[in-house]
């Protein structure tokens, strides 16, 4: 029989976008606890190299940081070539660049009387720019990185995809239309992608965190002046049956669990990670 252990991820090679940002940090911390050696993608080459350096040092560990856009493919392909210098082949692919912005999001919940006098805060105030930012960070910038590092693996005929989604996914927010769309993009291309590579022998999945506090939507969920919950930041947590946001490390378990030869015969699949709020109907 079988160990079950993480330790075919050792020595692998495993890029992620985005790594630089709080989830991304998380999982390369888990993927360096484990031996994987792990470039980081990101657009600010200042920051995406800092971060790599850091936690290098912190973990002792083989980490890199190269600079490109998620929605450049000529970029991503320069830095797939430096990738493979310094690294090797890459066996692993985390997407994980993504966010929402302000310029997407509508300032009310939902369009009511009181609002027919100034549409400029509901969805028909919303910027296209504004939209296809987010769409495009979010799907797009799935997309592109799968095209260029996954090429790799096929050629080893061996390798793994995870995406990261959204509970937006599965049940949008009010509020952020661009981001919910982008992340359902996400989960349909996972499912079609790993039908398409699967016999190429690369499996392709998803995680689909639910609220984590982070960068991206702390103007939605925190007051400002006060530092406590927003009115929406309560009722996420009072719909979170575990009555809290997640943090980060909660990802890491799911993540390499995908990541390694203990999930070999699973594809196509988007996890939640999300204290139970998928599972839970208010009542």
């Amino acid at each position: 029989m079988k160990k079950i252990s993480f330790d075919d991820l050792n020595g692998k090679v495993c890029v992620i976008t985005g790594g630089a940002g709080i989830i991304g940090q998380s999982l390369v911390h888990a993927l360096a606890s484990v031996g994987t050696k792990v470039a980081i993608i990101g657009r600010n080459e200042e920051r995406t190299k800092s971060v790599a350096a850091e936690l290098a040092k912190n973990h002792n560990a083989t980490i890199i940081g190269i600079k490109a856009d998620v929605l450049d493919k000529s970029s991503l392909e320069l830095a797939k070539i430096e990738i493979n210098r310094q690294l090797g082949t890459i066996d692993l692919l985390i997407n994980c660049a993504g966010g929402n912005s302000p310029k997407a999001t509508t300032q009310v919940e939902q369009l009511e009387e009181a609002n027919l006098t100034d549409l400029s805060k509901t969805f028909y105030g919303l910027q296209l720019e504004g939209f296809d930012e987010v769409f495009d960070l979010n799907f797009k910038g799935t997309i592109l990185p799968c095209m260029v590092f996954t090429t790799d693996m096929l050629d080893k005929k061996a390798g793994v995809v995870l995406n990261i989604s959204s509970m937006n996914a599965f049940h949008p927010l009010t509020k952020i239309p661009a981001y919910s769309a982008a992340k359902a993009s996400v989960n349909n291309f996972t499912e079609w992608l790993a039908v398409h590579l699967a016999k190429a022998g690369i499996r392709v999945n998803a995680v689909a965190p639910g609220f984590f506090l982070g960068e991206q939507n702390r103007f939605l969920v925190i007051d400002e002046k006060t530092g406590d919950y927003s009115a929406r930041g309560k009722k996420i947590v009072q719909n979170t049956p575990m009555g809290k946001f997640g943090n980060p490390d909660d990802l890491q378990g799911a993540a390499l669990f995908l990541l390694s030869d203990i999930s070999a015969f699973v594809t196509g699949i988007v996890i939640p990670v999300d204290g139970g709020f998928n599972a839970y109907s208010g009542v």
